[in-house]
């Protein structure tokens, strides 16, 4: 129970950066960065909403799906980046909160850097084995 408002204000903080275009944003201007690495720009969302909401990554990879197709190289790439990630901050207010774990420690940057590296993983595998 007292972790509601926490997963609430998380979920309504991702909806207004959706619905406000702050994401579309985002990605068209980090646009030249993700294409030094393979990784198509329309998959940055994804690789940003990941670790914060299931749902909501969940939603952007429908959505890609929806525009590209399930077996174009972006439709391929989302769904093999919503395998290899979690929903990280999700999870930590979840479990952490639950047992009243307030000093999340290393928690938070291995979990970052877990997501980051399975993102990239997918990225790789995906140029490899699809293109």
């Amino acid at each position: 129970m007292r972790i509601i408002p926490y997963l609430v204000a998380m979920l309504v903080a991702i909806g207004i950066f959706r619905a406000s275009g702050a994401l579309e944003l985002l990605t068209r201007v980090l646009a030249p960065v993700t294409a030094l690495i393979g990784m198509p720009s329309e998959t940055l969302a994804m690789a940003l909403m990941r670790p914060l909401s299931g749902s909501g990554s969940l939603g952007v990879m429908t959505e890609l799906m929806k525009v590209h197709g399930p077996d174009s190289l972006i439709g391929i790439m989302v769904s093999t980046m919503y395998g290899s990630s979690e929903t990280t901050f999700y999870v930590l207010a979840v479990y952490f909160g639950s047992v009243g774990i307030r000093d999340t420690r290393h928690a938070v940057p291995v979990g970052i850097i877990a997501d980051v590296a399975g993102m990239l993983a997918a990225v790789w595998v995906v140029n490899f084995l699809f293109r």
